[in-house]
């Protein structure tokens, strides 16, 4: 799991843990997930995913993790780390910007490459927490919503690639969900949908159904499902005009952020 000190991905540890406490747990984000379950087993791995470097250090200590204390058994790659900031290109600030396609792209490939043998031997899948931001340009998030873009169709041809290997890949699209996702970006509470949001719980329960039913692409919920697909029958130069009114002017002040 990568970023499960928070959101979805602490998440999908702590659910997954409670549904079966016999699984064995890695996390690879900054800082160490604060998850009071007894029974979890869960190793941490202070990784800074924005760093090529610390990947390439960091991959080879998860492969000896899991070979000392699971030697056989099956691995699922959870691609979950990700931001988005609000705002007009480069706002905040390029160097922003360009970490932000690090750890939302470029640390999925190479974490992905790195393991990919692994998986290869022992069998499994990935899941790439995608977003329902990859369906349509998304002014003032627009780098964000490209980098989801990417990991959606980047996941359904690597699945394609991967058949036949014992390695499936699901991209997940969740819509608004109950995280911090928001004040990290920069936006209001509440400005990218109306009504109740998912939780994170809902997303992590729709996932695993969604593996194991063996599809390539889940979009948990009802409504974020119809909006996706009403976006993928929308000339994308109109559906952008839309996304931009929807977002625009909901920054929240600086000290809020």
């Amino acid at each position: 799991m990568t970023g499960g000190s928070s959101g979805i991905g602490k998440s999908f540890i702590g659910t997954t843990a409670k549904l079966q406490p016999s699984l064995q747990f890695c996390n690879l984000s900054r800082r160490i997930p604060d998850i009071n379950l007894p029974e979890l087993k869960l190793r941490h791995f202070a990784c800074d995913l924005a760093s090529a470097e610390a990947i390439e250090r960091t991959a080879p200590q998860l492969v000896a993790h899991l070979n000392e204390v699971a030697p056989l058994g099956r691995v699922v790659l959870i691609n979950n780390s990700g931001f988005g900031t609000y705002g007009r290109f480069p706002e905040p600030n390029l160097a922003e910007q360009l970490d932000m396609a690090d750890v939302n792209m470029r640390a999925v490939l190479h974490l992905t490459g790195l393991l990919l043998p692994e998986l290869k031997r022992r069998g499994g899948a990935i899941m790439n927490i995608a977003s329902t931001a990859a369906f349509q340009p998304t002014p003032h998030l627009g780098t964000y919503g490209a980098t989801k873009a990417f990991l959606l169709h980047w996941s359904i041809a690597l699945g394609e690639e991967l058949g036949g290997s014992g390695v499936r890949v699901l991209a997940v699209c969740p819509g608004p969900t109950s995280t911090g996702f928001s004040q990290r970006a920069g936006l209001q509470p509440g400005q990218l949908a109306e009504g109740p949001r998912m939780t994170s719980e809902d997303v992590v329960m729709a996932s695993w159904l969604a593996l194991a039913a063996g599809r390539s692409v889940v979009i948990p919920g009802a409504k974020n499902r119809f909006l996706a697909a009403l976006a993928g029958l929308t000339p994308k130069p109109f559906a952008a005009k839309v996304a931009g009114r929807l977002i625009s002017g909901r920054r929240l002040p600086p000290e809020k952020r």
